[in-house]
Parts: C-alpha cells; sequence; structure tokens
C-alpha cells in the first residue's frame, strides 16, 4: 500500500506542478473537506511547504460551524492566502432544478463570480473520479467554456499522461489533481501523512459524515467510526456509496449531471 500511495503522490504533484507552470493566473478551491485539504497538503508538498496561490471557500452561509472552525484554524496554522466567496441566493439560479439541486447550484454560480473577480485562467480541484459517476467521466485537465459549461463528450485525450493545458481567451481550465484517488486512498494517506481533518468524518452518537457539504443537504450515516483506522476498516468492508447523505443525489436520476454540466464541482 506505501508503494501505491507513493505513486499517487507523485501523480497528484506532477500535475500540480505541471499546471502551475503552464496556467496563470490560477487558484485552488478549498471545501475544508478531507479531499481538499488532502490536496492542499500536496500542493505544500509540492512547493516545499508553500501555497503560492490563493485558495477560496465558495461560501453560501450554510456550512457547519465545525466546518469554519476548521478552516480559520489551517488558514493561521498554514499561512494561507484565503478569500471567501459569497454565493448568491438561491433564487439566482435555474428554478428547474429540485430543490437540493438549487441549493447546490449557489455555489457554480459562485465560481463563476470568483473567476470573472480574479481572472483565473485555472482552478484546482478535489474531486476524484469514484465519488459519482458524472465524475467518473472527468479529465485531469478539464476545459470549461466562458460561461463555465462542461461538455464530456469532448474532452482532451490524456493518453500516457500527455496533458492538453491550453486555455482559450475567456475560458478556464480546470485541473483535478486527485482524479485517480479513491475514498480509501484518501483517508489512507491522511492518516500516514498526519493530515488535519474536520471532526465531522468521526462518529458521534452512531453517525457520522463520509462527505460534508451544506448543512442543509447534508445528512450523516450511520457509524461506529470514532478513529481513522475505525473509518479506514469500515470502508474496506463497505459498499455503501460515498454520498448517501447527499440530498441532492437522491433528488432525480439526472441531478448531479445537470449541475456538473452547467458548471458545478
Amino acid at each position: 500500500m506505501s508503494d501505491h500511495l507513493d505513486y499517487l503522490e507523485a501523480y497528484s504533484i506532477n500535475v500540480i506542478r505541471e499546471a502551475y507552470r503552464r496556467i496563470k493566473p490560477i487558484g485552488m478551491l478549498w471545501s475544508m473537506g478531507k479531499d481538499s485539504t488532502a490536496l492542499l497538503w500536496l500542493v505544500k508538498k509540492a512547493f516545499l511547504g508553500e501555497v503560492p496561490f490563493p485558495v477560496a471557500l465558495l461560501d453560501t452561509g450554510m456550512e457547519f460551524a465545525e466546518v469554519y472552525a476548521f478552516r480559520d484554524q489551517l488558514i493561521q496554522r498554514w499561512k494561507l492566502e484565503y478569500c471567501n466567496v459569497s454565493c448568491p441566493p438561491e433564487s439566482a439560479v435555474d428554478q428547474t432544478l429540485a430543490p437540493a439541486g438549487r441549493a447546490a447550484a449557489r455555489k457554480t454560480e459562485g465560481l463563476k463570480a470568483l473567476i470573472e473577480q480574479q481572472g483565473w485562467r485555472g482552478v484546482y480541484l478535489g474531486i476524484r473520479r469514484d465519488e459519482q459517476p458524472t465524475r467518473a467521466k472527468e479529465r485531469v485537465f478539464s476545459p470549461r467554456t466562458a460561461s463555465g459549461t462542461w461538455n464530456f463528450r469532448n474532452q482532451p485525450l490524456e493518453f500516457w499522461n500527455y496533458f492538453q493545458t491550453d486555455v482559450r481567451d475567456g475560458e478556464h481550465m480546470r485541473i483535478h489533481p486527485l482524479l485517480l484517488w479513491t475514498e480509501l486512498d484518501v483517508w489512507k494517506y491522511t492518516k500516514r501523512e498526519s493530515i488535519p481533518h474536520c471532526g465531522l468524518y468521526l462518529a458521534r452518537n452512531g453517525r457520522r459524515f463520509r462527505s460534508l457539504g451544506e448543512s442543509n443537504i447534508t445528512f450523516p450515516v450511520q457509524s461506529s467510526a470514532q478513529t481513522l483506522d475505525a473509518i479506514i476498516a469500515e470502508l474496506e468492508a463497505s459498499h455503501a456509496p460515498e454520498r448517501a447523505g447527499r440530498a441532492m443525489d437522491h433528488e432525480s436520476e439526472d441531478a448531479f449531471e445537470r449541475l456538473r454540466t452547467g458548471g458545478y464541482m
């Protein structure tokens, strides 16, 4: 397993450095979840302990109190250049989406505003292919149109780790250094590296969060895992989907795909 984690680490660090070398200006979305925090750790490894670009939270005002506290702690500890992006109200998004989808789509609009304000041509994100079927269609370097939309049927090939990094005027590139990782990989790496993590991932009163989203559309699942070792053992024995606690994933069969093709993370 050490060799496997070493390979994933080296692969991701190469992607991080390649994107930073070729695409500017660039920034990163940080949700304070396990994946984006592991990605932030990898960025620090890639650049000798520094994070040489801004990190941003797309803030709906509905994050859990523990998430905001975790954010404030790491901003100070890791000396991050942080920006907080207030997302527009639910009334400003596509009203044909189901309720939880509309709540999630607020972040899509927040990201559009962030890219316009900052002029970012590249954005790092901590998504993984194993999270959800629509994300399984992603590329490591994923181009987006000027409006932020994603055409999953027309993406660059990435044979032999050859990445297309050109960004057209008005468009941006989303970079996914963790795309090959699994949920289990992230937790094993978090344990190995002693990466900080939000306490909501650990079981309280027989329940814990496997995925952190907005407090009004994300719910805990049954679990007795109160340590990282217990989380790892639980995942090794379970086939339950990671996003079982995400309300929008249960609203309609195409809910997540509609969100992602429209610009969602």
